[in-house]
């Protein structure tokens, strides 16, 4: 269940609420765009300081990528496909391709630093979590 600061960001900010569902639909829709992953806010309570920032670097960055919070019962789903593995996290797309993700609370510094690099970035293959498949 999100946190009473994180639906606060939702509502104030008119940010969607993205599922497995409705994602691609989300992506198809956003040249360039950040996905917030929250998990639980109650166990990782830096989901609630990446709530007040997230809003802070969409202004920093005029706009230019649109953001929207991963709904809680497609946290896990969505996690394993692109292969972060701290929370919170944000994950950068554009044109519906994966460029990287920045995971925890950053100092601003870091917050620039890294998203520069992600927006100058090329699409890649997310990471994703898998099991090696060997061919006996």
């Amino acid at each position: 269940m999100p946190s009473p600061l994180i639906e606060q960001m939702i509502e104030t900010y008119d940010y969607p609420v993205v599922a497995e569902d409705t994602l691609e639909a989300f992506l198809s829709a956003n040249e360039e765009c950040v996905l917030f992953f929250t998990e639980d806010p109650e166990r990782f309570p830096e989901s609630n300081d990446v709530a007040m920032i997230l809003p802070e670097l969409v202004k920093e960055y005029e706009h230019r990528f649109a953001a929207a919070v991963v709904g809680q019962k497609s946290q896990r789903q969505l996690q394993s496909r692109f292969g972060f593995n701290e929370w919170p996290s944000l994950v950068f797309f554009r044109d519906g391709q994966y460029l990287g993700a920045i995971s925890r609370v950053q100092n601003w510094t870091d917050y620039i630093v890294g998203i520069n690099a992600i927006l100058q970035s090329q699409p890649q293959e997310a990471p994703g979590f898998g099991i090696p498949v060997v061919s006996a």
